[in-house]
């Protein structure tokens, strides 16, 4: 029998969710019992209903645990009372539903975290049933009562219910079972018993030390790779995560198999922390206990993850206010990021000492020299001496050097990160100027392999921020937002990981573009230096490209970088948003576009170092973001900037002269189809030179074939875009002021996003749309099915329109409801296509694309155009729009009533 409630059980919650915590200062409150035994026995002995009972009292407990908790007792006292709560009240169900009636051959066992007499507001309890023999059909009564009655009055149980013999065998194949039962405490029943089992899992009976270590390496080695090995993310586990609590477990539980260790102080007796790393372990683990105890109550439920919906609450519960240049929750969760960074520090070199004693206690482990400074042993760099970094402080960078250069290296030697850390204070101003120690950082940036690796040590050791303060002030620092799902810190060095990716052989089919381009960068350490520095003024107020130019200048000119490489990395640094946001917010179509982004660009190099660095980048911002569409897009602007720059920019092209290449081109590939030159050019003359400006060659040939064969609109047609960066849905009817809104609405309620519209009105009345579109999961529609289902669709709803068009049934995630993002509409001229810029931001949700064609329908607006970015949660979209005769909304009264529909329409819900 295992954790499955018997027929009956229901989960009965009895603890209200008691709403944020509130700031805790002060001393804790003297506390007594959280249960009146006495009272309790007493109602019963008087006949009150048992359930009842242990119902109140199970509630008055947890609720006095909670008001604790809120006037100061920190949880790292509450976890210990909460057990022996749950303690008293599970020994006395068990004397009334068991003992009488099988006692003496079952024992009542706690397990895991609860065995370790820990336990959080809603944390599971975890039992064993514990058995002399399996049990007949009335021991099965008896236990399923017992867990039933346990259910019913708000405890959720995990149980399992077997033989010692069965323990004995689950313990020899599960690692996991084996370090549950490691922590077993028997509650109630036969002590005999208990011992027995107690023996027979024992570590002289199953997973000797080193196969237990191993286990637990390998199991926390697959838990971090489940949070891709960074525990710096926007919603962080604080039990499961890397650096998080389970870090320490394991600590524990290697320390109690192999060292007999009865609490982590016995770490310091036996010589592997010394007292202060014992405070700081204590003090992680304590900050770490209050922030998920907190988590709990604010949840009203058990709750590991620290999601957006807690965030804000947690911070005002730990004293965090808002300032001019930062908010509350950005402070918290900075002390959250720098508290697990501590942890993972202290646990990596605890582990790596128990790898020492326990795996290569047999082996001599002779050193080989690298250096006068540095050995390797057992593939760990390593001191030669506790001396070397007093005596030689350069040694401090020298070390990470090494590292890189030999990468056959597994690390850094656990006795030798404690002497980075305690003499990491070396690292001060005469420190940075020294020329010895400039040559060295930069050395490292010139290696050829091992960078990323070497970077990520020197911060989690606190040797980056130390040599570059301005690094120091972005570690741990989070921005409140869905766009930046990691810290600043974090985020930067996966930039420096996607730059190395691109020199990489093996990662060459990942992005062969880069890959290509990336060969001919002539120093590679300007495009790491502009990635190290092109986020560090986050957090200052201001403008953050404009602050961390400012610092990049500073830090080139003092490493006697010459005055073309400082100019290059301070330009990088300074503008590399410009690919992105021109390339997501500008309509690349029109030339002189183009022509203004290479203008400012200047050259094919920085072109270059730009397209790398903004591709790495947005790739590092959040995950979820980067799909092929933005791939595609980055490169076509690349390509297009690039041919600008090869023509000259004083001779830049001209409409006319893009319009007959666009045309030339098209006619060729239609040529070869054997369409009809005659019908062609009747098609052609209904479509405006801005159709040729923005449509490529191959899409033209696409379209015209399509029309033409179609014959009478409307028309639907859906392709793999070029690239393969998403499908292009054509569309292709009579000039309705519904169109836009029905379509997209369609789209979405099929479950696309639209990444792109290009929206284009002939001069016979018909309009030539295409979008963009991409499957939730950021690829194109994949199969011919699926492309026929949204092309019926589509060509069913523009036949026959319903009116009103329809808004979307899609709900908005659990993460976009959490932000609230103001709309703001603002309007802009452009004066050379005779358009009215729509430029607006609002919160992002399913169906916004549709509200925008409502609301424009409702004022007699026309779509020409439209560049559809979203930005976390923000949307920031850009549309291009006329009245009905063609002409630019420029009258006020116009404009307001564009702005009146899209607010009556977006934040209507």
């Amino acid at each position: 029998m295992d954790a499955t409630p018997p027929p009956g059980m229901r989960s009965r919650r009895v603890v209200r969710d008691p709403g944020p915590v509130r700031t805790r200062s002060g001393p804790p409150r003297p506390a007594g019992p959280l249960l009146d035994p006495a009272a309790l026995d007493q109602a019963l002995a008087a006949g009150a209903d048992p359930l009842e009972a242990f119902r109140r009292a199970l509630a008055e407990g947890t609720d006095a645990l909670a008001e604790r908790f809120r006037s100061g007792v920190p949880a790292a006292m509450l976890v210990g009372e909460r057990a022996r709560l749950i303690d008293q009240l599970l020994r006395r169900a068990w004397d009334r539903l068991v003992a009488a009636e099988a006692g003496a051959t079952m024992a009542l066992v706690a397990v895991g975290g609860y065995g370790r007499g820990e336990l959080h507001p809603h944390s599971d309890i975890d039992l064993l049933i514990l058995l002399e023999a399996e049990p007949d059909p009335c021991q099965r009564g008896v236990i399923e009562s017992f867990l039933a009655f346990l259910w019913d009055i708000g405890l959720e149980v995990g149980q399992s219910v077997r033989t010692v013999e069965a323990c004995a065998e689950l313990a020899r194949a599960d690692i996991t079972v084996a370090t549950s039962l490691m922590e077993a405490r028997l509650l109630a029943g036969p002590r005999p018993l208990f011992e027995r089992m107690a023996e027979a899992v024992g570590p002289d009976r199953m997973w000797p030390s080193r196969a237990f270590f191993e286990a637990k390496l390998a199991e926390q080695q697959a838990r971090h790779a489940k949070f891709h090995d960074t525990a710096y993310n926007l919603e962080p586990n604080v039990k499961e995560g890397p650096g998080g609590l389970r870090d320490l477990q394991t600590v524990a539980w290697v320390a109690k198999r192999h060292f007999r260790a009865r609490d982590l102080h016995d770490l310091v007796a036996r010589g592997f922390l010394t007292e202060d790393e014992h405070h700081d372990l204590v003090a992680a683990q304590g900050f770490l206990w209050d922030v998920r105890f907190a988590l709990h109550l604010h949840a009203g439920r058990r709750e590991d993850r620290l999601l957006l919906d807690h965030q804000q609450a947690l911070a005002r519960a730990f004293g965090f206010r808002d300032d001019d240049q930062r908010l509350a929750v950005e402070k918290f969760m900075k002390r959250y990021y720098r508290t697990v960074m501590e942890l993972q520090r202290l646990t990596e070199m605890l582990l790596q000492l128990f790898s020492e004693r326990i795996l290569h206690a047999d082996e001599p482990g002779e050193p080989v020299p690298l250096n006068r400074r540095f050995q390797a042993r057992h593939g760990y760099i390593e001191a030669v001496s506790e001396e070397i970094f007093r005596r030689y402080p350069f040694a401090l960078l020298e070390i990470f050097l090494l590292l890189a250069q030999h990468p056959e290296l597994k690390g850094v030697r656990a006795t030798t990160i404690r002497l980075i850390r305690a003499h990491r204070h070396l690292i001060d101003g005469a420190f940075r100027r020294d020329l010895r120690n400039r040559a060295l950082f930069m050395e490292i940036l010139r290696q050829p392999q091992g960078i990323t690796k070497v970077l990520r040590r020197m911060n989690r050791y606190g040797v980056l921020a130390a040599y570059i303060p301005a690094f120091g002030r972005i570690v741990g620092q989070m921005q409140y937002d869905l766009f930046h799902v990691y810290t600043v810190d974090e985020h930067t060095l996966f930039v420096l990981r996607n730059l190395r990716r691109f020199t990489v052989p093996e990662h060459r089919h990942e992005f062969p573009h880069c890959s290509e381009i990336i060969e001919r960068i002539p120093k590679l350490e300007l495009l790491y230096l502009a990635a190290l520095f092109h986020d560090i003024g986050k957090g200052r107020g201001g403008d953050h490209s404009e602050i961390g130019a400012e610092e990049a200048e500073r830090f080139c000119r003092e490493h006697l970088l010459s005055a073309y490489d400082t100019e290059l990395v301070t330009w990088l640094v300074r503008h590399h948003l410009l690919l992105s946001t021109t390339a997501q917010r500008r309509d690349i179509g029109d030339p002189e576009v183009v022509n203004e982004f290479a203008r400012r660009v200047g050259d094919q190099t920085r072109l270059d170092y730009l397209y790398l660095l903004t591709v790495a980048d947005v790739r590092a911002t959040n995950p979820a973001i980067w799909n092929s569409w933005k791939d595609a897009l980055f490169h076509e602007l690349y390509a297009l900037a690039r041919r600008a720059l090869r023509r000259g920019l004083e001779n830049p092209v001209d409409r006319a002269e893009r319009v007959r290449g666009v045309r030339a081109l098209a006619r060729a590939q239609l040529r070869l189809r054997g369409l009809p030159a005659e019908a062609v050019e009747a098609l052609w003359r209904t479509l405006p030179e801005e159709y040729f400006l923005r449509t490529a060659p191959d899409e033209v040939a696409w379209h015209t074939e399509t029309v033409i064969h179609a014959g009478t609109p409307p028309v639907v047609a859906l392709r793999r875009h070029r690239g393969h960066a998403g499908t292009a849905v054509l569309v292709y009817c009579r000039d309705e002021e519904h169109v836009f809104a029905l379509t997209t609405s369609m789209l979405d309620r099929l479950g696309l996003n639209v990444a792109d519209a290009r929206i284009i009105p002939t001069l016979d009345g018909h309009t030539v749309d295409v979008y963009l579109v991409l499957e939730d999961d950021g690829g194109p529609v994949a199969e011919a099915g699926r492309e026929e289902e949204v092309r019926m669709a589509l060509l069913e709803a523009l036949r026959s329109p319903p009116r009103p068009i329809p808004l979307t049934p899609r709900r908005a995630s659990r993460q976009l409801r959490h932000f609230r993002v103001p709309t703001v509409v603002e309007f802009s001229q452009d004066e050379r296509n005779g358009r009215t810029v729509v430029g607006l931001v609002c919160a992002d949700r399913p169906g916004l694309l549709s509200r925008v064609g409502r609301a424009f329908a409702d004022c007699g607006v026309r779509l020409r155009n439209a560049k559809v970015a979203t930005v976390g949660e923000r949307a920031e979209d850009f549309f291009y729009v006329t009245d009905r005769e063609g002409r630019p909304l420029d009258a006020p009264e116009r404009q307001a009533c564009v702005r009146e529909a899209l607010l009556r329409y977006l934040e209507s819900g």
